[in-house]
């Protein structure tokens, strides 16, 4: 270092502008890291028995709620503890990414309160609807993909909208009206790319259910969750001119 230069002399280093690569809000990482737990112990540390017994109490079996097979105090935690347990490899990271994805911006968003009620509440619309459509099913389902498909569900409110400007990447202004949403292209293009996903991922074996078949109906009842609940969940949302109780027609 120079000795003649004083401390006014020396000029900052211009910022990169970029953000880091692994920037992701902490009740994300939460999630991530209790799915990433759960799954090790699942496939590395518990005897085969112990398996059945954690895959019985913690996934939703939707014929358990049917009234065939009496009650037990786990029929409260099903519904919320099958979203953080996965079938296999593929589809926890499948799952993760997704996560990471659209659960980043909506957790920015929302602050972590707010975010952790959201996973909450579309996972368990996500087992609502699956349980509608298959109440006699004996198949166990596991996995976060209902309640991100309630994330998704969100980010199409906001057409996709990124605002970086505060230095977090969050979804910008105030969501659209659900009439306007469905008419823009971008959500529109992106519905039907989530039913193709949808279909590839069932097809090829790496959806919901432990057997491997796709739980379509638990994603549409999370993406649905997401989509027409948002207004519940955002802290900066109002309400839009025409339904203020001071306009007038």
């Amino acid at each position: 270092m120079s000795e003649t230069g004083g401390p006014s002399e020396v000029e900052p280093e211009p910022s990169s502008g970029r953000e880091p690569v692994f920037n992701l809000p902490p009740v994300v990482l939460a999630v991530i890291a209790i799915c990433a737990a759960v799954y090790l112990l699942q496939q590395h540390v518990l005897t085969e028995n112990q398996q059945l017994t954690l895959l019985y109490d913690g996934a939703f079996i939707p014929v358990l709620y049917t009234g065939q097979y009496g009650f037990d105090w786990f029929l409260f935690s099903r519904p919320f503890t099958y979203a953080f347990m996965h079938g296999g490899f593929a589809h926890i990271a499948i799952n993760m990414v997704w996560l990471a994805a659209f659960g980043s911006p909506l957790a920015n968003r929302l602050g972590a309160l707010r975010f952790a009620i959201f996973f909450a509440v579309t996972g368990l619309a996500s087992v609502v609807l699956f349980w509608a459509v298959h109440p006699y099913g004996e198949a166990p389902l596991v996995g976060a993909s209902g309640a991100i498909s309630g994330m998704m569900g969100a980010a199409a409110r906001f057409g996709f909208r990124i605002d970086r400007s505060a230095g977090k990447a969050a979804f910008a202004g105030a969501p659209l009206p659900i009439a306007t949403a469905l008419r823009t292209r971008s959500v529109m293009t992106f519905l039907a790319i989530w039913m193709v996903i949808n279909l590839v991922t069932g097809l090829i074996g790496i959806g919901s259910g432990v057997d491997g078949q796709i739980a379509w109906e638990a994603h549409i009842g999370g993406f649905l969750a997401g989509f027409l609940g948002l207004r519940w969940f955002d802290r900066r949302w109002s309400a839009p001119e025409w339904e203020s109780p001071n306009h007038r027609t």
